[in-house]
């Protein structure tokens, strides 16, 4: 494995994937039910969503202890990396079932601070909805919870901690992973892989820098300066025959960093978006968005030629390699149709009727700023540096408020509420936000339709207004929050309550 090369700690758009094996055997990435991580019994229909809680099974729930570890993110003689993670395994879990089987986890803290796991992107019931401090009580550490939960949706979803005012640690010393909720008649592909981008900042000694910086909250989070994908550093190599047809699944679980992803020596087609599936189209300019919480499925087939390098590339600096797939082998030669729609999930509405929206405005403010004076000064010279002097523990608002425990909804709806939502950025950063609970439609600005995929994260930059609309059909209360770890932690959420 060859250590990816230093990664510029500074751009609020910028990050990615990988990890090497046949791609043919999908064993390898820790996909398989042998984790013990999920029961093996799936009921003939899945269920309608949202779901109610299973009923308590008469079997121990498996064990998913989170601990200190370490592992190599440098190259000796630099020490080994002390880490968080889960099952005693410093790679981040990628946990598959089938839609239909239960997820069952007794997670246990064996850390010094308090825990729980959001499952990003599930539509959940709420209490398993996994945000320590508002749906649950933080786990102590010594502490133990039991998830148990059906996810209603086929999809890809991600595991991140999170806890109001602690959220950004746990993360950012490794703690995160996949969940792969396969379809009951998933389309026919040589290989399905899940690939988890995180990034890390380390000292010169491959230790963690300290956590709670306040200039980080205040600007653009706490951006790594090393890359990996499933847990190694990138650049990240495998090989698989040609003309094979792999689905990937990629998710960003960094704490802060986003990107943009290019495809380079293969063509790929989106088939879902943040788990969701889409009428499948081509990249606009073979890139896509990727910001913290992102999820993609991308379905491609390799070249048919052997020695062809197919490589995904993040947006970083001068462009950060993050997997290549090399062809090698026999071509494989099974006759398959085009690349076509994975199918749709009718569990989600056709359409959403505007007409009758409860509509809300959602501001956000603060971070970090620039002096009119050093503006003023600035002319030629490179850009002054923001600047943040007010409450570290406040350092953003939602519709003037800084969030916290004990935060009251900004609007209450009926289960079955159509809701159109005007989120304006006011800040000087991109905001990547995620409703939790539910899966929105991007409006058009004239209410005049909405862009043709579902989504559950996106990103809000600087000076805009985007709509959102969804419908409010998971009872209970919800968060709008930041995906950006350190400005979750320092109030950038607000909720709302489905009765």
């Amino acid at each position: 494995m060859t250590p990816s090369r230093p990664v510029p700690p500074t751009d609020p758009r910028t990050a990615a994937p990988s990890r090497r094996t046949l791609l043919t055997t999908a064993a390898a990435f820790a996909l398989m039910p042998e984790t013990g991580w999920a029961q093996a019994t799936a009921p003939e229909k899945p269920p309608a969503a949202p779901n109610p809680l299973p009923s308590e099974p008469t079997a121990p729930a498996p064990a998913l202890p989170a601990a200190p570890g370490k592992t190599r993110l440098r190259p000796e003689p630099a020490a080994e990396t002390p880490v968080w993670c889960f099952d005693g395994k410093a790679l981040p879990p990628l946990v598959r079932i089938k839609l239909g089987q239960p997820v069952r986890l007794k997670v246990e803290n064996r850390t010094d601070k308090p825990l729980s796991l959001h499952w990003h992107g599930v539509r959940n019931v709420n209490a398993m909805d996994g945000v320590g401090g508002v749906t649950q009580a933080p786990i102590p550490p010594g502490g133990n919870f039991l998830y148990q939960f059906t996810p209603p949706d086929a999809g890809t979803y991600l595991i991140r901690p999170l806890v109001v005012g602690g959220s950004s640690e746990p993360p950012g010393r490794g703690l995160a992973g996949m969940l792969i909720v396969e379809e009951a008649n998933p389309p026919l592909v040589d290989a399905d892989v899940g690939l988890v981008m995180q990034d890390w900042r380390l000292e010169d000694d491959a230790s963690l820098m300290p956590f709670g910086q306040p200039l980080f909250a205040a600007t653009n989070g706490r951006l790594g300066n090393l890359v990996t994908v499933n847990g190694k550093p990138v650049p990240d190599t495998f090989e698989t025959r040609p003309g094979a047809r792999v689905r990937l699944r990629l998710g960003n679980a960094c704490n802060a960093r986003g990107t943009r992803l290019r495809f380079e020596g293969v063509k790929v087609y989106v088939a879902a978006v943040d788990g969701q599936p889409t009428d499948t189209f081509e990249p606009l300019r073979a890139t896509l968005p990727f910001p913290p919480g992102t999820r993609y499925d991308l379905m491609v087939d390799l070249p048919e030629q052997e020695g062809a390098i197919c490589a995904i590339i993040a947006l970083v600096g001068q462009g950060l390699t993050l997997a290549t797939v090399t062809t090698k082998g026999a071509r494989i030669t099974d006759k398959r149709p085009p690349i076509g729609p994975i199918g749709e999930n009718k569990r989600l509405p056709a359409e959403i009727k505007l007409q009758n929206a409860l509509r809300r405005d959602v501001v956000i403010t603060g971070g970090a700023f620039v002096p009119k004076a050093a503006k003023d000064a600035q002319k030629d010279k490179p850009a002054p540096e923001p600047i943040y002097t007010g409450d570290p523990q406040k350092i953003w608002a939602v519709n003037g408020t800084s969030a916290t425990t004990g935060l009251q909804p900004i609007f209450t709806v009926k289960r079955g509420q159509v809701v159109v939502l005007a989120l304006r950025n006011e800040t000087g950063f991109p905001q990547a936000l995620h409703l939790h609970g539910h899966c929105f439609r991007l409006l058009h600005p004239l209410d005049d339709g909405w862009e043709p995929y579902w989504l559950d994260t996106f990103q809000l930059l600087e000076g805009r207004t985007a709509r959102i609309g969804f419908l409010a059909d998971n009872p209970g209360r919800w968060l709008i929050s930041a995906t950006v770890l350190e400005r979750f932690d320092t109030g950038l959420w607000t909720m709302f309550e489905v009765t």
